[in-house]
């Protein structure tokens, strides 16, 4: 005989299982191949750093995580079409942190992190590194601050373009020194990189990864890296904190997310068997080389991460005066 449940004292039930401990959707998941958003075109950072956790992923739990590159609207193409997917844990957005700058940076988005994502694991984090051209009087941190109170307004940032990293980095930079420093956007790394190192810009918060040849050639000089403890990709650099910047820290971050709704016991397992995944020699290697280190944490732990990122990019928008629309 079938036994057929009306839908209330279904979802009843269901409520109670998951209750109990009971992993909902989880002894057979993922049962098909699972669809991981990036929300920028192939060969960025967030892109990278993805493939290599989703073929681990694959591997590891035995279906396919496709890799679908969604670019367009800084990111926010990509996000939107995460968050209208159905809360079934078979997509998957790669958000990088760009995603918490545009909270406060648009005024019309197709989605609101804290209201439609829940986060599943931090998987990598990549400090900038504060570099200046060799022409300028400064080799290190407290010296360019000196320079910048000297001469209010003429040193000159590049970065990656209105409302990027690299801006709020500086923005915040100069807030927490008092000083003046002018903005001068680009649309992309590239072309940032060539006029800092032909010396039409004085200076630039750059990714670890695109600046460290250059570094280590002599046409930039660093003065420190921007993450909270010394980076061990860069042991030779301090940071900005032990510069004398008080609590700087900015760090461009990859996190998993997955619509609102998902069942908590997917979002548990896959942040288990990402924990399990960073911790691979092999990953570990790969992310070494590309300046970048393992994230980690609870789901709840990283949504509040995430929270902390959202409110401190606001408040640099704010305070700058920066915005798109």
């Amino acid at each position: 005989m079938t036994i057929r449940f009306k839908p209330a004292l279904r979802a009843a039930l269901l409520i109670a299982a998951t209750a109990c401990g009971l992993p909902a959707h989880a002894d057979d998941y993922p049962a098909k191949p699972v669809r991981v958003i990036v929300p920028f075109p192939p060969g960025a950072g967030v892109d990278i750093v993805t493939r290599l956790v989703a073929a681990k992923l694959t591997t590891e739990l035995g279906q396919t995580f496709i890799v679908e590159n969604r670019s367009g609207a800084g990111g926010n193409v990509g996000a939107g079409e995460a968050a209208r997917a159905a809360p079934d844990g078979y997509t998957v957005l790669a958000a990088p942190s760009s995603i918490a700058i545009s909270q406060s940076l648009y005024t019309k988005l197709p989605f609101k992190v804290e209201k439609d994502f829940r986060s599943v694991a931090l998987l990598a984090t990549v400090p900038f590194i504060l570099v200046v051209n060799p022409k300028v009087q400064a080799k290190s941190v407290a010296e360019l601050i000196a320079l910048a109170k000297a001469k209010p307004d003429a040193l000159t940032y590049a970065s990656t373009g209105n409302g990027s990293s690299p801006q709020l980095t500086a923005e915040m930079f100069a807030m927490d020194s008092g000083i003046k420093l002018r903005h001068v956007p680009y649309r992309g790394s590239a072309p940032a990189m060539t006029d800092l190192m032909s010396g039409l810009v004085d200076m630039m918060f750059a990714n670890a990864l695109s600046v460290l040849p250059q570094v280590r050639t002599g046409q930039l000089r660093a003065l420190a890296t921007t993450s909270a403890q010394a980076d061990p990709n860069t042991p030779e650099l301090a940071t900005m904190q032990q510069s004398g910047v008080a609590g700087f820290e900015s760090n461009t971050w990859f996190v998993l997310m997955v619509p609102a709704g998902t069942p908590e016991p997917i979002i548990n397992k896959l942040n288990q068997t990402v924990a399990k995944v960073m911790q691979l020699p092999d990953v570990q290697k790969t992310l070494q080389l590309q300046g970048a280190s393992a994230g980690h944490g609870t789901p709840a732990e990283v949504d509040a991460y995430v929270k902390r990122e959202i409110d401190k990019s606001a408040a640099i928008v704010k305070a700058a005066n920066i915005h798109i629309d």
